[in-house]
């Protein structure tokens, strides 16, 4: 039973990476690529990691102390990364997909 879980797992994971890293190729503005790391990718990470650690924990070592320390940094560090490159990309005032014109800059 637990070689189905870590499979589903194993798979979920590989999935939701492919999905935010085909994302971050594919989508067209800044903004929107932003998505593709932050919120797949960290979900495909995520469930790869907790796989590692319950493969590692059946193994009789214990709970795998790494592990969680990364899905816990990746959890929370993701978030406030995507939030301050949209800020600076607001600031920077990017072009988003629908913008017709080009904005004005301030210099």
């Amino acid at each position: 039973m637990l070689e189905y879980a870590l499979s589903f797992l194993i798979l979920a994971g590989a999935i939701f990476t492919f999905i935010g890293s085909l994302g971050l190729a594919r989508l067209r503005d800044f903004y929107t690529r932003l998505h593709g790391p932050t919120k797949a990718t960290t979900l495909g990470v995520g469930c790869l990691l907790i796989a590692s650690s319950l493969y590692f924990n059946s193994q009789g070592e214990g709970i795998s102390l790494h592990e969680v320390l990364i899905t816990l940094f990746l959890f929370i560090t993701a978030p406030v990364s995507a939030h301050l490159l949209a800020k600076s990309a607001l600031h920077q005032h990017l072009p988003q997909v629908g913008d017709k014109k080009k904005p004005a800059r301030d210099n």
